[in-house]
């Protein structure tokens, strides 16, 4: 059963949110928050495996709150609820250390699949709005121009694999790209976590264009 959090400051998108939920044979609520204090709270108690976590909420918002729950170590993920897809908290949400975001008008059959791509240490992004976070990023006068010295340790393929991961393909498409199996790029994908120290895809992401693997262009 994956356990699940709903942190939003509106009771009435929590309700339908549990209710979706609920209706699910193999998920189920633990809890609601209707701010990011409290989100944080049900963390350390329920220790559920994904939050629903708004953005804008009061006392703290969704983004504090991702960064102490990634902070404290939990095995729990984070799935940011957010209204619009070019919303300017996406990059700094995946930043946090979310592991992907969906928009609130989301089909529900697409929102409890989300919510099961998350549980399983998968990120939530599309090809499209990959490329959107990696032009934000690139746009950003801070933008870092030098590749790290933790790159150095990963192969040529592992390196092929990062850049297409960090494009938003799944692993069949970089499967197919590379001519390899999908097993073979699963191994793939947990040496560079390994490697990285990355906590998820999402992360792969956002380190792959923090250092100037992937471009808008690319």
């Amino acid at each position: 059963m994956i356990r699940v959090v709903v942190a939003d400051d509106q009771a009435l998108v929590r309700g339908g949110f549990r209710v979706l939920v609920d209706s699910a044979d193999d998920l189920a609520v633990v809890g609601e928050a209707a701010d990011g204090a409290e989100a944080v709270e049900l963390v350390v108690r329920e220790h559920p495996d994904v939050v629903l976590m708004d953005i804008r909420m009061p006392t703290m918002d969704g983004l504090e709150a991702t960064r102490r729950i990634v902070a404290s170590a939990s095995a729990t993920r984070v799935l940011v609820l957010t209204t619009f897809d070019l919303d300017e908290y996406v990059y700094a949400a995946l930043k946090a250390g979310a592991s992907g975001f969906l928009l609130k008008d989301t089909p529900p059959n697409d929102l409890l699949s989300g919510i099961r791509t998350v549980a399983r240490g998968d990120a939530l992004l599309s090809p499209s709005i990959t490329q959107q976070l990696i032009r934000e990023y690139v746009n950003r006068p801070d933008s870092p121009a030098l590749t790290p010295p933790t790159l150095d340790g990963l192969t040529d393929r592992e390196l092929e694999v990062l850049i297409l991961v960090a494009k938003g393909w799944s692993n069949v498409e970089v499967a197919e790209r590379l001519y390899i199996t999908s097993a073979t790029t699963k191994s793939h994908v947990s040496r560079l976590l390994m490697k990285l120290g990355a906590r998820d895809r999402a992360q792969l992401i956002v380190m792959a264009y923090e250092v100037g693997l992937v471009s808008p262009s690319s």
